[in-house]
């Protein structure tokens, strides 16, 4: 936990690297600030809220900032909370990310601090987790903050803290997220020159891994409505089973990438996560409805895909006497893209705050980030450990990390 504010500690003062002293009082400061940052994450882990609803937990944060002589601004994109730090010493404006949101995800870990949330998804309440590690991004931000308020006088520059609702995604009907921040303008008064987002990530405790260029894929929601014709399910040949025709374009959506698309360079990725229709287990219903996700890192691929699925999906259901339709959304999020001069720049804070030998390029990462939509002028995106241990899956009900 240390060392994701100390982190971000180092990257505001990443245009001019800190001095050797400077460095030797963060160090003591997080020492120090590191039981109390540890506390707030398991709060924030216990007491998680969903998109858009992080009202409990912008309190806190807004709270902690004012406590410290930060201005801030709250009511952001809803529930969003900047807090701007001028330093003594003239410099850029560097801005810090992290998000609030949890997940619909049921807990399965019996910790003390472990969550017992309930929260309202989709019309239905479930159970909600900081699955995805926000907690910690939540908590090591607050810290940061408290220790460059603690250096203001020889911090170069300003500091922009953006505590970001909705990263998972808006509700249906709702906007939220880094799309309405910016609409909002967060990334101006003052102008943002460069900003720093980080991510808790399964791996090795103490490692830090990065890439330059393309790092995390493009992401898109599709939805697939399948129509039949409604009968008994005695009489199958009396109507048309758009169960059996959604079961057929499934299999065939696993063939373009394995089949069609070119991974040699970059890898794609479609995946179906939801299939809903029926209510009763004799009647064949007249529509089912499937979503799933779309990843891709390139404009000409994510094309061919996208293609791909209306012209199987069409064509299957065609075949069958149904009829279906395809709706993609494309506003989820883009590829993130580290500018490679700030990744660069970054590398001395990383090596410092976790050694040389723990610093490493990482493989293209299909998960995805609303945070390029923040990008103004450069931007980078780091990854932290995220377990203990070798975690294969980011789909765990743990007090692991789940990820979009």
């Amino acid at each position: 936990m240390k060392k994701i504010f100390l982190t971000l500690v180092s990257l505001s003062f990443l245009i001019a690297q800190a001095p050797d002293r400077i460095n030797k009082k963060i160090d003591k400061m997080a020492d120090r600030l590191e039981k109390k940052v540890i506390n707030w994450r398991r709060d924030f882990h216990q007491n998680p809220e969903l998109s858009n609803r992080e009202f409990k937990t912008a309190e806190k944060v807004a709270k902690h900032l004012k406590s410290l002589g930060i201005e801030v601004e709250t009511g952001i994109a809803h529930t969003g909370v900047v807090g701007i730090l001028k330093g003594g010493k003239p410099g850029k404006v560097v801005a810090l990310r992290a998000d609030m949101d949890a997940l619909p995800v049921k807990e399965k870990v019996n910790l003390p601090f472990a969550s017992k949330a309930k929260g309202i998804y989709q019309g239905n309440e479930v159970d909600v987790m900081h699955a995805c590690g926000h907690d910690n991004h939540i908590a090591g931000m607050m810290g940061a903050a408290e220790i460059l308020a603690g250096i203001r006088k020889d911090l170069p520059g300003t500091v922009k803290f953006i505590f970001q609702p909705a990263e998972e995604g808006a509700p249906l009907g709702e906007e939220g997220g880094a799309t309405l921040m910016v609409k909002e303008g967060v990334m101006d008064k003052p102008k943002v020159d460069a900003i720093f987002g980080l991510h808790a990530w399964p791996g090795l405790i103490g490692t830090a891994q990065y890439r330059s260029g393309p790092t995390m894929a493009a992401a898109e929601r599709m939805r697939i409505t399948v129509t039949g014709v409604q009968t008994h399910g005695a009489k199958p040949w009396g109507g048309v089973d758009p169960i059996v025709v959604s079961s057929q374009i499934i299999m065939s959506l696993q063939t373009i990438v394995a089949r069609e698309v070119d991974i040699t360079e970059v890898p794609a990725v479609v995946t179906i996560g939801s299939i809903h229709g029926g209510v009763r287990n004799n009647i064949i219903p007249e529509e089912v409805v499937m979503e799933g996700t779309i990843r891709t890192f390139k404009k000409e691929i994510r094309n061919q895909i996208h293609k791909s699925i209306k012209d199987k999906v069409e064509m299957i259901a065609s075949a069958s006497g149904a009829k279906a339709k395809v709706e993609i959304f494309s506003n989820i999020a883009k590829v993130t893209y580290n500018e490679p001069s700030l990744t660069e720049q970054m590398l001395p804070s990383l090596r410092r705050v976790y050694g040389k030998e723990n610093v490493f390029v990482r493989p293209f990462v299909t998960g995805a980030e609303d945070f390029p939509f923040l990008r103004i002028m450069r931007q980078v995106y780091i990854f932290l450990m995220g377990s203990r241990g070798s975690v294969k899956s980011l789909f765990k009900p743990f007090t692991i990390f789940l990820c979009r």
